[in-house]
């Protein structure tokens, strides 16, 4: 799987890079760096709904450090796991 988090403009400004921290964390604490690819990206085209990320090939903004852990098991861990 790879997840891509936007860094571009927009996404910075609303907290790219606590999301990326988050991601980190996540993706060590489920054991998940052999099964997940973390990359920062620029511009995925939802600027006035960022953060965005995209996973695989889904694009999912919105994203925050208060809905990180719902939006990590829905896109992340459910489908590492299926």
């Amino acid at each position: 799987m790879e997840i891509y988090v936007c860094i571009g403009s927009s996404c910075h400004l609303k907290g790219s890079y606590d999301i990326i921290q988050l991601m980190k964390e996540k993706i060590a604490e489920c054991n998940l760096e052999d099964k997940v690819t973390l990359k920062a990206t620029f511009c995925l085209g939802c600027c006035t709904d960022g953060v965005s990320i995209k996973v695989d090939d889904q694009i999912i903004t919105g994203v925050s450090t208060e809905n990180f852990d719902e939006i990590f098991k829905r896109y992340v861990l459910q489908e590492v796991e299926a």
